[in-house]
């Protein structure tokens, strides 16, 4: 079923989390992050930090702790069997750390096909705020493959 474009502008429920410093350390960890200030309070408070600061892309991280983050495909109807992630961009406002809430509000901004409709693509943009100012701003698209087309 081909998406329609009138998907565009589609708004899902706003949820907030905050970044919790044990998942940083892990986060920072993981992704090889060996500066001091991303694990150590005392370290990112010498620097000048009022906690741990979050290390790029942990904002994708905190977006997945959305409650019903499937809520978009369910309602579109797509099975998560025929997405792939079709890529993300970030783009940073504000730094943010450790304990502070941030609010993130999702909105389908462009849908598009190719390949003769065989591959769909959706973009969502995910504005994150603290106490209602701008900190980063989230671009991720998904693409949905056609299974009948592929055949």
């Amino acid at each position: 079923m081909p998406l329609s474009p009138s998907l565009i502008g589609t708004r899902y429920p706003e949820f907030r989390t905050s970044a919790e410093r044990g998942r940083l350390r892990f986060f920072a960890g993981a992704t090889g992050q060996h500066d001091p200030v991303y694990t150590d309070t005392d370290a990112a408070k010498a620097a000048g930090y009022p906690d741990l600061p979050v290390p790029p892309t942990f904002l994708f991280c905190l977006e997945m702790d959305n409650p019903d983050r499937g809520k978009f495909l369910r309602d579109l109807g797509i099975d998560v069997r025929t997405i792939l992630h079709g890529g993300q961009e970030f783009a940073y406002h504000s730094p943010v750390h450790a304990g502070e809430e941030l609010a993130f509000a999702t909105e389908v901004t462009d849908v598009y096909s190719k390949k003769g409709g065989a591959l769909e693509f959706i973009v969502r943009t995910t504005r994150v705020t603290r106490d209602g100012a701008p900190v980063a701003t989230l671009t991720s698209t998904t693409v949905v493959r056609d299974p009948k087309a592929a055949r």
